[in-house]
């Protein structure tokens, strides 16, 4: 093992630069070069790179997003983009490849580790905390302040003027990030992909909580639980009450990241830096209660992550 790459991919999440910096310092600590692949897996189909020593990633610790950049790569997906990156990847001499990304990034790492035989290392960055086999990833905990710190001042509106607000934050196929959003928000209601829920019955439980007293509410929904301005039209038609919906959309994954977001990057790259010299050959990089732990690569994509129902039955008793 004497050179390594490093690459982003898929959507960014705040830490993704903590987690480079970990692993280009820690890669060098141990007498390896590194070579930061740019532009997701387009960079790497296209051979776009930068060498990588401590002064590259000085001063980047506190910044979101991704100094190496990320778009989505489409070509990937192919037989012909994997040949390429296999290509790429031999022409540097890589002798293992660490990718940071969602459960997306791993299934293309798991492909090209198959075309290249080149040991390949997921360090999981995604505000949706949907990859399976860690507790957490990188950037969740960022998200989630993030969108406490604008609903807080959503609330104070909602209270002042006596109204209803839906709130939407991301998550397209999984509720990770509206279910701890809403919990640590104290909302009303929670709405997520993974558990069906009827207008009416919701409508039904406003009308209630008004009829004892409450005179604001806050919704937190994840955008694949539905329509929301649907929702918030069918709410207000169904209630007579004054519905306002706001959208924080991509607002959520940018940001310096949180102490919790730049710690788990330096734990995690270390470790990803660690397993490769181990001689590891395709794995994961997680977190299980406060041990850092690996899983099988594949794994992590293939299996779904569930949703922590505890939290979500707790989060309805006390929106009571």
């Amino acid at each position: 093992m004497r050179r390594i790459g490093v690459v982003t991919a898929g959507g960014d999440a705040p830490g993704m630069n903590a987690a480079i910096r970990a692993i280009v310092r820690s890669a060098i600590h141990n007498g390896l070069e590194v070579i930061g692949f740019e532009r997701g897996y387009a960079g790497l189909i296209n051979d776009e790179f930068r060498l990588m020593g401590p002064r590259a990633v000085s001063g980047i610790i506190n910044l979101g997003g991704t100094i190496l950049r990320t778009i989505r790569c489409e070509e990937m997906k192919t037989p012909e983009g994997l040949e390429k990156a296999s290509e790429t990847l031999k022409r540097h001499r890589i002798d293992g490849l660490i990718a940071i990304g969602g459960d997306g990034t791993f299934r293309g790492a798991s492909e090209l580790y198959k075309v290249s035989g080149v040991p390949v290392i997921g360090v999981p960055a995604t505000i949706d905390n949907d990859v399976a086999g860690t507790d957490t990833t990188i950037g969740f905990d960022t998200a989630v302040n993030t969108a406490l710190f604008a609903i807080d001042r959503i609330r104070d509106t909602a209270t002042s003027h006596e109204r209803i607000f839906v709130v939407e934050v991301m998550g397209r196929r999984r509720g990770f990030l509206a279910l701890e959003v809403g919990l640590a928000e104290g909302a009303e209601i929670i709405l997520v992909p993974e558990i069906k829920f009827r207008i009416e019955d919701v409508c039904r439980k406003l009308k209630k909580a008004k009829s004892e007293g409450k005179t604001s509410e806050i919704i937190v929904m994840a955008e694949g639980a539905g329509d929301s301005r649907a929702i918030v039209s069918k709410i207000s038609k169904e209630t007579g009450y004054e519905v306002r919906l706001t959208v924080l959309g991509h607002i959520q994954r940018g940001g310096s990241p949180t102490a919790r977001s730049r710690i788990l990057a330096c734990e995690f790259g270390s470790k990803a830096v660690d397993l490769l010299l181990e001689g590891a050959k395709k794995r994961m990089v997680g977190i299980k209660g406060k041990r850092i732990v690996s899983v099988d690569l594949d794994y992590s994509w293939k299996e779904q992550k569930e949703l922590d129902m505890r939290l979500y039955r707790l989060a309805e008793i006390l929106s009571a």
